[in-house]
């Protein structure tokens, strides 16, 4: 005879299901895969420049991490990411012994690019990923605190970006 088990013997798992509910890539494979940040992940760089692209001009907000109120530079990196299902540091100081250090000519679009801090070299202080890939020409779109305050694309040849570079990761697989 076959027994039925009650709702609530499922409950943990719709508990892990949840937050992959209305995204665009399959729920059941990414709660699976355990969404790990080493995970094949099967997305289109492209797809997530365009999706990240939405944002710029989103106000700058220390410590943000949604849209409608603003972003710090490593909350837009991780809510971009999470949105196709990738967890990733919230914090950039995180990201310093995060993944393996991609030589210039390797670098793609979607991969995360890491900066020493502003006025100290020695802590991470900023994150953002690449849009446009070209070495170290490459231009990246990032949530600034600086002149523009706001999300926007600028070029690692910058010489406040280059002089602060540290790495760039790929995090897309």
């Amino acid at each position: 005879m076959l027994k039925i088990k009650p709702v609530s013997a499922f409950l943990p798992l719709l508990f892990l299901l949840l937050p992959f509910a209305g995204h665009s890539q399959d729920w059941a494979t990414a709660a699976i895969s355990g969404c790990t940040e080493n995970a094949s992940t099967g997305i289109d760089r492209g797809e997530l420049i365009a999706f990240a692209k939405q944002f710029v001009g989103t106000p700058y907000r220390r410590a943000g991490a949604d849209p409608k109120k603003g972003f710090d530079c490593s909350g837009f990196v991780s809510y971009i990411f999470r949105h196709f299902n990738i967890i990733l540091p919230r914090s950039s100081r995180e990201y310093k012994s995060l993944g393996t250090t991609l030589k210039p000519e390797e670098f793609k679009v979607g991969d995360v690019i890491v900066f020493y801090g502003f006025r100290d070299r020695s802590h991470i202080g900023h994150v953002g990923i690449i849009c446009e890939a070209d070495g170290m020409n490459s231009r990246f779109i990032h949530a600034s605190s600086g002149k523009v305050h706001s999300v926007t694309i600028s070029r690692l040849a910058q010489e406040g970006y280059r002089a602060r570079f540290y790495k760039c990761i790929n995090r897309i697989q």
